[in-house]
C-alpha cells in the first residue's frame, strides 16, 4: 500500500462509518497521511479524526476509535493504533514498502505528481531581480507537477519577492548558483560563496548530487557483479512481488540564470575508486568498478523475489529513513507548489540524499558475501531514491550527474 492508497483507504473508512450511521459528517475530499510524529508509531499517521471531531460533535479520540476498525480491515494494513489526541497510526503488512518502491520505479521522475492545483492559474508577479526570476522559473515547473499553470509577469504589485542575493551568483556556475538561490527560504538572504562548490559533507548540494551519482554507481557495480536482470520497464505479473526498474530521465531544457557567463564549471569530480576523509561519504573498494560506456547496464529485475523478502520487518533504520523520505516526497512537492516555496523541495532532497548515503553501504555484497534477494531489493530501493533525486533536481533546474 502506498501513501496515496492509504489516503483513499482512510476516506473509504469515513464513508463506511457514515453509511452505517456511526458518524454524521460530510466525507472530506482528501485525507492527509504523513510519517508518524513524536509519540506516534507504525508507518504512517493521519489526523482525520481530529478534522472530523468538530463536524461530528464528538471528541477526536471517540471518532478515532470509530474509524480504527474500518481502516484496520483494509487489505495491506497490519495494525491501527490511536495515539495522542486522536491520531490514527497505521502499520502496513510486509509488502507495503515493496509497493512504494514499485510505484516510484514505475512512474519514474513523474513520481509525486498530483492534481492539487488542477485547473488553477498561479500568477507570479516578480521584480527584475535574479533570485526572484530564478525562483519564479522553478515554480513554473513545480506548479505544473500539481496540475496548475504558473504565469510569470514583471509588474506591480509584486507577490513574489524573495530576499535578493548580496552579489551576482553567476561565477558559481549554473548548478551551484541555482542551489544558492533556491535552497534558502525566501525570507533568508542567500549565501553566495565558493562553499557551494566544495566536495565535502558540509555542502548540501554536493551531498544531493553525490547521492544521485552513488545510485548510478551502485547500478553499474551490480552489473559488473552480474547482479542485475534483463527486464527493462516491465511490470512483473500481479502477485509476483517483483519490482521492475525504469530509467530516471533527466529534465531537458531547464533554463539557466539568463546570463551568458553562467557556464558549467570544470569537471570537479573525483576519480573512480577515490576515498574521502568523510566516513559517511567513503567509496568502498567493491563499489568502484566502472561500467563500459559501450555496454549499457541492464536494469534490476526483482520478479523472482518474494514480496515478503523485499524489506524485512522491522526494516533497518537506514532503510526506514529512506523509505520515509520517498513516501513523503509527493507531500513535499505539493507543499512547495502550494506555498510557492522551492526551498521545501530542495530541503527534502537533502533529507533523501542523507538517508541514501547512510543506506548505500549495505546495497551490494561485501567481501565474500554472496548476492542474495535482499541485495536485489536494496538495489531497487537505491534506484528508487536515485529516481526521486533526479526528478527533484530537474525541477530545480540542476543537473543530476551520473559520475561525481
Amino acid at each position: 500500500m502506498t501513501p496515496v492508497e492509504l489516503s483513499r483507504t482512510v476516506l473509504c473508512a469515513v464513508r463506511r462509518a457514515v453509511d452505517v450511521g456511526e458518524l454524521s459528517v460530510p466525507v472530506p475530499a482528501s485525507a492527509v497521511v504523513t510519517p508518524p510524529g513524536p509519540g506516534g508509531c507504525g508507518d504512517y499517521a493521519t489526523n482525520i479524526a481530529l478534522r472530523l471531531a468538530g463536524p461530528a460533535g464528538r471528541p477526536a479520540l471517540e471518532v478515532a476509535e470509530i474509524l480504527r476498525p474500518h481502516i484496520a480491515s483494509a487489505p495491506g494494513v497490519a495494525d491501527v493504533a490511536v495515539t495522542g489526541p486522536g491520531f490514527l497510526n497505521v502499520t502496513f503488512e510486509g509488502g507495503a514498502f515493496a509497493a512504494l518502491v514499485e510505484e516510484v520505479l514505475e512512474q519514474g521522475t513523474r513520481y509525486g505528481y498530483g492534481d492539487a492545483l488542477a485547473g488553477q492559474v498561479v500568477e507570479l508577479r516578480v521584480p527584475h531581480d535574479t533570485r526572484a526570476e530564478v525562483v519564479a522559473d522553478t515554480l513554473v515547473r513545480i506548479v505544473a507537477t500539481q496540475g496548475g499553470r504558473a504565469e510569470v509577469r514583471h509588474t506591480e504589485p509584486v507577490n513574489l519577492r524573495p530576499v535578493p542575493a548580496p552579489e551576482d551568483p553567476a561565477p558559481l556556475g549554473p548548478d551551484a548558483a541555482r542551489w544558492a538561490l533556491l535552497h534558502p527560504a525566501p525570507h533568508d538572504r542567500p549565501r553566495i560563496s565558493a562553499d557551494h562548490l566544495v566536495q565535502r559533507e558540509s555542502n548540501p548540494l554536493f551531498r544531493v548530487r553525490y547521492a544521485h551519482a552513488r545510485t548510478r554507481a551502485l547500478r553499474r557495480n551490480a552489473a559488473a557483479l552480474g547482479h542485475v536482470g534483463a527486464l527493462h520497464g516491465v511490470r512483473p505479473p500481479s502477485g509476483s512481488g517483483g519490482l521492475g526498474l525504469t530509467e530516471a530521465v533527466p529534465h531537458e531544457g531547464s533554463p539557466t540564470l539568463s546570463a551568458e557567463d553562467l557556464r558549467t564549471p570544470g569537471d570537479t569530480g573525483v576519480p573512480t575508486g577515490a576515498r574521502r576523509t568523510d566516513a559517511s561519504l567513503e567509496i568502498s573498494a567493491h563499489a568502484s568498478i566502472p561500467a563500459s560506456p559501450a555496454s549499457p547496464v541492464s536494469p534490476v529485475s526483482l520478479a523472482s523475489v518474494p514480496r515478503e523478502a523485499v524489506l524485512p520487518s522491522p526494516p533497518r533504520q537506514h532503510e526506514a529513513d529512506l523509505l520515509a523520505a520517498l513516501a513523503d516526497y509527493p507531500h513535499a512537492l505539493c507543499v512547495a507548489a502550494r506555498h510557492r516555496a522551492p526551498d521545501r523541495l530542495a530541503r527534502h532532497l537533502v533529507v533523501t540524499a542523507d538517508a541514501l548515503l547512510g543506506f548505500q553501504h549495505v546495497v551490494l555484497p561485501l567481501g565474500d558475501e554472496k548476492p542474495s534477494a535482499a541485495h536485489r531489493t536494496r538495489l531497487a530501493l537505491a534506484e528508487a531514491a536515485g529516481t526521486v533525486l533526479a526528478g527533484g533536481l530537474s525541477l530545480l533546474g540542476i543537473s543530476a550527474p551520473e559520475y561525481l
